[in-house]
């Protein structure tokens, strides 16, 4: 999305903004952030501020592998140099790639992440600004006052005076947050495809919303998201010991329901052979993970059986050796286990072949160790054939890995069996082998991941 500022005003706007510049006075900006490095504050009347960061397709492999790291606090708790040598950069290679790609630093673009959940929480909660500026992630009010200033040209106090009255949304227990979105979303189908893939004790899809139990310093909280019905927002509504960093909550949000991914591409839809299929779910995304690891391992879990039976040995996994709360909400009452733990775990005890369970250890202990990078970016190739390396995990595992969990567009898991009977009813095939499917998937590149999503939701919509 482009954003254009205006240099008499100091603002900058939607490309659509019912506002009408002289074009001379104007300036084009890829990002917001690029247009708020410049100077430029968002517009009070089409609100920019309120448009999902478009950052995570740059394109740049390096950056978009910094980006996620911000978007998921890394910032918050570390400096850009350890940021830097996470990426393998020097942090003045970095910062320059940066400034190319994005138009502000790594600080900045984490920065104004701070300043946009802040206006989102003094508009939409009645927090005090002292709650507001820990949960934002900022080390002090006094923070907080001095970037929101910068970034809005109003302090905390000023903005939520002058909230709109549709702005602040009722609140019955619990914190309640919008979470924006461009484009269309099919709630109800990826609710569906979740639903069987959840983590007993941890998550559940139920009364059509997610529930997740999470842990703030140590305490458990629950967190509920569910389709806001305005065809622009989720709806989150937090039960938590303390607000403190929710920012990071709504991030893992967005990353679990593919809310940052770019529009549906119009190649999928008219598609001779996959059309029919995508134009009936046109609001489709690709669902990710709240939790990199834990879902990695739940792919892991699931080589050569059933999601039922991935299910059931996952629920087993986090029985033995998960954290246990006594407060049960929604019957949810675990914390999946850290890599560390799983590292030195014995899991052939809940009923995993020897050779599995091994694998699932070794794979503990590489991300542990930091030797798989979980937030790795980069061509599929690359990030695919680094995990092949460990022993035990072959292409189903590792497209399945690179879809869910780093996210790559173009992954395709296609040996999965559901993938191989739903092409097979597409080309008038039973079942046809790995090596047919991958070639029919050519026509569908670089989109291969929402094709795949696509494949997977016609079988549940079949049997409906």
């Amino acid at each position: 999305m482009q954003f254009e500022a205006v240099h008499t005003t100091g603002i900058y706007c939607r490309a659509e903004c019912p506002a009408t510049p002289h074009p001379r006075n104007v300036e084009a900006f890829p990002n917001a952030v690029a247009a708020e490095a410049a100077g430029f504050r968002p517009c009070l009347r089409c609100r920019p501020d309120r448009v999902p960061e478009g950052l995570a397709h740059i394109g740049l492999a390096s950056v978009e592998h910094a980006i996620l790291l911000i978007t998921e606090g890394f910032l918050d708790r570390h400096t850009e140099d350890e940021l830097a040598d996470r990426v393998g950069y020097s942090t003045r290679q970095l910062r320059r790639i940066f400034q190319q790609s994005v138009g502000a630093s790594p600080s900045f673009v984490a920065q104004s992440r701070r300043a946009h959940f802040a206006r989102r929480l003094l508009d939409e909660s009645d927090l005090p600004v002292a709650a507001i500026s820990r949960a934002a992630g900022f080390s002090s009010t006094r923070q907080m006052n001095r970037v929101v200033k910068g970034t809005f040209h109003f302090t905390p106090t000023d903005l939520r005076s002058r909230r709109g009255k549709f702005d602040r949304l009722d609140v019955d227990g619990g914190l309640r947050l919008r979470i924006p979105y461009e484009g269309e979303m099919d709630w109800t189908a990826i609710a569906d495809f979740l639903k069987p893939r959840t983590m007993p004790g941890i998550e559940q899809v139920s009364d059509g919303r997610y529930r997740r139990l999470t842990t703030t310093c140590g305490y458990p909280g629950l967190i509920e998201i569910g389709d806001h019905g305005d065809g622009h927002h989720l709806e989150i509504v937090a039960h938590l010991p303390t607000f403190d960093s929710i920012v990071d909550d709504v991030a893992r949000a967005r990353q679990l329901f593919g809310l940052d991914d770019p529009p549906a591409p119009i190649e999928l839809s008219t598609n001779p052979l996959l059309g029919s299929i995508a134009r009936r779910r046109p609001g489709l995304r690709v669902p990710g993970a709240w939790n990199r690891f834990e879902t990695a391992v739940r792919v892991l879990l699931g080589q050569q059986i059933s999601v039922a039976a991935a299910t059931t040995l996952a629920g087993r996994l986090i029985d033995r050796y998960g954290e246990s709360f006594a407060v049960k909400p929604f019957g949810l009452s675990r914390q999946f286990p850290s890599a560390e733990t799983l590292a030195e775990a014995f899991i052939e005890d809940i009923g995993m072949p020897r050779a599995r369970a091994a694998m699932i250890t070794r794979f503990a202990a590489a991300v542990a160790d930091r030797e798989v990078d979980l937030f790795a970016t980069g061509p599929l190739d690359e990030v695919t054939g680094g995990l092949e390396e460990l022993p035990g995990v072959g292409p189903w595992t590792s497209e399945l890995i690179a879809l869910r969990v780093m996210r790559h567009p173009d992954a395709f898991p296609a040996s999965d069996l559901g993938i191989r009977i739903a092409v097979g009813r597409l080309i008038g095939e039973e079942r046809p082998a790995a090596a047919a499917v991958r070639l029919v998937s050519q026509q569908w590149r670089p989109h291969r991941a929402l094709a795949a999503q696509h494949l997977w939701t016609s079988l549940h919509d079949e049997e409906q």
